[in-house]
């Protein structure tokens, strides 16, 4: 929990009754390996923050094959939908790599704080704008890029990722093939 206050406080001040409110509405959650935050065609209930570990998000293609689209590690809001009154049913599945703590929020309880908390929805706003930024340079490097050059910048951009998540996602990430992925490791070292 104190993760996801300190986190916050980076875009916005907040004092000890605002904060207590946050921690009041707020539980922790674990989610094991494999284990789904959700899943495609079902309503999200709720919104996170990643404390430890590392979630990816997924999809299916029309041949039935498994596309990492990117994935979510400490100190990452996990938002449902557009607004928090929005019935939010992903088209992608959001599940756990590794074991993983989270920090969650009912809708009705992010709805509290939002009420409540003045500039709360300005630092929200905020953490949204970083990360979709992110998201954006991210995935739009991926398209002018070689399979080497992706995997270099997967590096650079992800160094604690390169250890912690299979092969087989990152392969699928960087839009090459697992054994083109190997090779471009050995080639690189």
């Amino acid at each position: 929990m104190d993760e996801f206050i300190e986190y916050i406080l980076q875009f916005g001040n907040l004092n000890k009754q605002q904060v207590d409110l946050i921690r009041g509405k707020a539980t922790e959650m674990e989610l094991r390996k494999d284990e789904y935050y959700w899943e495609a065609g079902k309503a999200v209930k709720q919104i996170g923050f990643i404390t430890s570990g590392v979630l990816r998000v997924y999809y299916y293609n029309n041949k039935g094959e498994e596309i990492t689209r990117y994935f979510v590690d400490e100190n990452h809001l996990i938002l449902s939908g557009n607004t928090v009154d929005e019935v939010f049913m992903p088209s992608e599945y959001l599940s756990a790599i590794t074991d993983c703590k989270l920090v969650v929020f009912s809708k009705q309880n992010w709805k509290d704080i939002s009420a409540t908390i003045i500039g709360w929805d300005t630092i929200i706003q905020k953490i949204i704008t970083k990360h979709h930024s992110e998201k954006i340079t991210r995935r739009s490097e991926l398209v002018s890029q070689d399979g080497t050059e992706r995997y270099v910048d997967f590096i650079d951009k992800f160094p604690t990722l390169v250890n912690r998540v299979p092969l087989s996602y990152i392969a699928s990430y960087l839009g090459v093939t697992q054994s083109s992925l190997s090779r471009i490791r050995k080639n690189i070292r």
